[in-house]
């Protein structure tokens, strides 16, 4: 009796590509490997980790992170470099859980965008205005200094 034929599924290729994607969200990393890529110290993680921005599993003392963890680090990280505080990164993170996902938090954020943008303007406008007041400032003592000497 012949074999059968090879389903989709049968197929090796497929079966190792299903193993690649199981491998790739079960994929854990130690606090070691989560602060060196992300380029943060330990404590910084561990600080995280005390504020629930990010819930790692505990093996006994051992921290597992997992995709979800190593994701909400890479938005924390890059809220910080926006300049967003801590807080409103929480919230930004915590609306991507709720029933409406993405869309919510996507209308949260922009809402943020815009008052973090008009915030980041206006000291641009302060740094601006405080450069040009030191230029002068520097312009007349070096006319008094040449006066002087």
């Amino acid at each position: 009796m012949p074999a059968p034929a090879a389903t989709e599924v049968d197929r090796p290729a497929d079966r190792t590509a299903d193993e690649a994607a199981d491998q790739a969200v079960a994929r854990t990393w130690t606090i070691r490997e989560i602060a060196d890529e992300f380029r943060v110290t330990h404590r910084t993680v561990r600080h995280y980790e005390e504020l629930g921005l990010i819930t790692p599993e505990r093996r006994g003392t051992t921290r597992i992170y997992h995709r979800r963890d190593r994701t909400r680090l890479a938005l924390i990280l890059r809220g910080k470099r926006l300049g967003f505080p801590l807080e409103e990164i929480r919230t930004i993170i915590d609306l991507y859980d709720r029933p409406r996902g993405k869309a919510s938090q996507l209308e949260y954020v922009l809402g943020q965008i815009d008052e973090r943008r008009t915030d980041l303007e206006q000291r641009r406008r302060d740094l601006e205005d405080a450069l040009t007041e030191l230029a002068e400032f520097e312009r007349r003592c070096r006319t008094d200094l040449d006066r002087l000497g």
